[in-house]
């Protein structure tokens, strides 16, 4: 089994002096802020299991709210579908309730039923003292899914319970991996090798310091379409496209987690924001693409409902403010996609695959940035 770990990280796009717009954290990623922590699970394997044709190359990625606390803390979300052939579970409750519980998991297609197994059966053994009672209480994880069938032998259903528990295990604060990791390790993007992506944003409102974090996990768009930084990159680029790109067939979900106090309606505001993001770079929301994005708060921290007082209060950011708001996601997310492919590795090509999906080349990019005077000295 090989591991994108083993390889050392590749520069990000500001490392490279890509013009991005915006103030980002101190990790330019969505653990800037408070209490989210990320984890893995990556499987890359370059030769079939036993009674299978094509290699093994998925995973799942775990991202945790209020990672520290021994019991479920409730967070304030919304969630916004810009096209809808894809998944994500849990959304009628939060299109309805306003709110979530647990961790959020992305992964492959076919994997959706075991992430939420797993997840259910990790939130139980996590919590136990919270679910260990008569209270009569359920668990509605939030699991989301892009497809990665082109370079992973999706119809096998390789992710089991252990691997979705791999990853929630290892979730932790600090440096976010990109590009061939978790759910995104089989993904494609503008047909480059894409995947993993993370950025953040800072914005100061009323003389305080909040953040904005995104994580994609990006498997959508066709070479002609990627744009970046406003250059139309995919123009210049167009050595090595994959026949898997005549039609987009993927999706990207974006996740996006602040420190703002805001309300349900307003996270809701905020997530569809993110399909202005991902139009940055290009993509106009294929047909056959799920873009599907969910935002949370972790400001507003409250007990259960079945263990909160009859009234409750919550602050929120009057919507008079959120312009800079809306600015900073729309920066955030576009930065992250762009991430995800630069981080990436080229997967595929052995006598077992279909196809063979070359990352971004970073000398090649800059010298198309550099034609349009677009990067930084």
């Amino acid at each position: 089994m090989k591991n994108s770990r083993n390889s050392p990280p590749k520069p990000r796009g500001r490392d490279l002096g890509l013009p991005f717009r915006g103030k980002t954290g101190p990790l330019n990623a969505i653990t800037d802020v408070e209490g989210i922590a990320v984890g893995f699970r990556t499987i890359w394997e370059d030769t079939p299991r036993p009674r299978r044709k094509q290699p093994t190359r998925t995973g799942v990625t775990a991202i945790v709210p209020h990672a520290g606390s021994e019991t479920p803390v409730p967070v304030y979300a919304g969630v916004h579908r810009f096209n809808g052939n894809g998944e994500m579970t849990g959304t009628h409750w939060i299109e309805d309730g306003g709110f979530f519980l647990g961790p959020v998991l992305i992964t492959n297609t076919h994997g959706i039923g075991m992430a939420h197994h797993g997840a259910i059966k990790w939130m139980l053994e996590r919590y136990r003292t919270t679910y260990d009672t008569d209270d009569f209480l359920w668990i509605m994880p939030v699991v989301a899914e892009t497809y990665d069938g082109a370079l992973n032998d999706i119809n096998g259903m390789h992710i089991g319970e252990a691997d979705v528990r791999a990853a929630l295990d290892a979730a932790a604060p600090g440096p976010v991996q990109e590009g061939n990791c978790g759910g995104g390790t089989g993904m494609i993007t503008y047909g480059f090798k894409g995947g993993t992506g993370t950025s953040s944003r800072v914005v100061e409102l009323d003389d305080k310091r909040y953040t904005i974090g995104t994580l994609v996990q990006a498997n959508h768009g066709q070479r002609d379409w990627l744009t970046i930084c406003g250059v139309p990159v995919g123009q210049h680029m167009r050595d090595g496209t994959p026949q898997s790109q005549l039609k987009e067939r993927g999706s990207i979900i974006v996740v996006i987690a602040t420190d703002l106090p805001l309300a349900p309606h307003q996270l809701q505001r905020v997530a569809r924001r993110a399909s202005i993001g991902i139009g940055r770079n290009g993509t106009p929301g294929g047909n056959n693409s799920g873009d599907i994005f969910l935002a949370f708060s972790t400001a507003n921290p409250r007990p259960m409902l079945h263990r909160a007082p009859p009234r409750m209060q919550i602050e929120i950011i009057n919507d008079e403010l959120l312009d800079s708001v809306y600015m900073a996601v729309v920066d955030s997310v576009e930065e992250a996609v762009v991430n995800a492919m630069l981080a990436a590795e080229d997967m595929g090509g052995t006598p077992h695959d279909r196809l063979k999906v070359e990352a971004i080349k970073h000398e090649p990019l800059l010298d198309v940035m550099r034609q349009y005077g677009r990067v930084n000295s």
